[in-house]
């Protein structure tokens, strides 16, 4: 028996021999944040389609919406327009609906520039003129009287352009559209609800109303005694 206490340990038993393969990893076994860009890039893609398709939804829907209110817009005037015809001719039809165009953008201008952005496109009524509307007349008291003054001020602007052909063309026609015009603004500023001058005189008080009631009462008085010579003139001229 051989005494082998004096000889060094011996080296443990190795580990069999790591094997190595050459066949790549299955994709299954990826975390989320070892996926492919490729991968995320497939499952991106058809909601990207769908935000895509959504926007272009909606960008039919606001063009329909435009055409609408440009159709309203253009109905009710021709229709105001074969009412006032029936009167005092297509020429001066078309002139005074035009006129009603051009104040009521007075004030679709300044409520845009008061920062309110829904309003409508004007409606025209016949024999009644025509009218907007919108959430909004702006922030403040002082908003909602610029925007009751715009329609008057870009209105008169358009009588004076009016007056102005007259002086070059010397034809009655645009003097009779301008004086027209200048009525039409000036009646707008009585200080008298739901009147333009009513909404720039409720910043100041509405005690102011008042005034706008008598100016009113004078006015329909006015026209009361002036009809009958009135009509005895024009039914001489026919």
């Amino acid at each position: 028996m051989t005494d082998d206490r004096w000889l060094p340990p011996s080296a443990p038993a190795s580990d069999p021999p790591l094997t190595t393969s050459n066949t790549p990893a299955s994709p299954e076994g990826l975390g989320p944040a070892q996926a492919s860009p490729r991968a995320w890039l497939g499952r991106l893609g058809p909601i990207g389609v769908a935000v895509v398709a959504f926007f272009g939804k909606i960008k039919l829907v606001l063009l329909a919406l435009t055409k609408v209110k440009f159709l309203v817009t253009a109905s009710s005037m021709a229709v105001s327009i074969v009412a006032y015809a029936t009167i005092w001719g297509w020429k001066f039809g078309v002139g005074f609906v035009l006129l009603l165009l051009v104040h009521e953008y007075g004030h679709v201008i300044q409520l845009r520039r008061e920062g309110v952005k829904d309003v409508s496109a004007p409606l025209f009524i016949p024999f009644m003129g025509a009218l907007i509307w919108a959430k909004s007349l702006g922030g403040d008291a002082a908003a909602e009287a610029r925007t009751g003054l715009a329609g008057p001020i870009l209105g008169s602007l358009g009588a004076v352009a009016c007056l102005v052909v007259y002086a070059l063309t010397g034809e009655d026609f645009w003097r009779a559209l301008a004086y027209t015009g200048f009525f039409l603004n000036l009646f707008n500023l009585l200080p008298i609800s739901p009147l333009d001058g009513g909404r720039a005189a409720a910043a100041l008080s509405p005690w102011v109303w008042l005034l706008g009631v008598f100016g009113m009462v004078v006015l329909v008085l006015t026209i009361l005694l002036t009809l009958p010579s009135a009509w005895i003139i024009l039914s001489a001229e026919l």
